[in-house]
């Protein structure tokens, strides 16, 4: 793909260090920067972030740089494990943080998971939808040992998975990414006209 691509926000949201989550997200990173994206990488492992309280966060001196992270994607895709039916508290303290900034943007899910993470997407779908986003309408999942092993992808569905994903994000998230300046610049009615004015996202 030789036209630039959408700016892609990918949250690793496992702390982890050692975690499979992490290693996956980056196979897909460079499969997203292959397609043309711009791509970020958000590793909830490696960053220092509060939990998420109301009347303190947004004063902490990690918020200002991390939201001009989110605002700056068009897409997010979010990697977490399955615990218990549900994503991490890592990814949900750091989506707790945010919420006019998701607005019109693409959101996706790779869940590692020995269930196939359909809960933890619906989750995801749902917090998307309440703050007027867009989702992919599937998501991946693997498992350990079956689908990924010491480091390297081990099934071939798996693989295509991840490419399938890679590049509907790139090509859905420049559709939607354009559609949302519009909007957010046109008087003509539509969701985003909530978010027009100074402090739109």
């Amino acid at each position: 793909m030789s036209t630039a691509g959408p700016n892609i926000l990918i949250v690793n949201g496992t702390t982890s260090a050692n975690s499979t989550t992490k290693a996956v997200l980056k196979i897909v990173m460079e499969k997203l920067s292959s397609y043309g994206a711009n791509v970020d990488f958000l590793d909830l492992s490696a960053t220092s972030l509060a939990l998420f309280n109301p009347e303190t966060a947004y004063g902490h001196e990690s918020y200002p740089p991390l939201k001009k992270r989110v605002e700056a994607a068009y897409v997010l895709l979010l990697g977490t494990p399955d615990y218990h039916g549900c994503m991490s508290s890592a990814l949900k303290n750091f989506l707790d943080h945010f919420w006019l900034e998701y607005a019109g943007k693409l959101f996706a899910t790779i869940v590692a998971s020995y269930d196939k993470g359909l809960t933890v997407t619906d989750q995801i779908r749902t917090l998307a939808r309440q703050c007027y986003a867009w989702s992919l309408p599937y998501a991946v999942a693997f498992a350990d040992k079956a689908d990924f092993k010491d480091g390297q992808i081990v099934n071939e569905s798996f693989a295509q998975r991840l490419e399938i994903l890679s590049r509907d994000l790139c090509t859905y998230g420049a559709l939607l990414s354009r559609q949302r300046k519009e909007d957010l610049a046109s008087t003509e009615p539509g969701f985003m006209a909530r978010f027009r004015g100074p402090s739109r996202p």
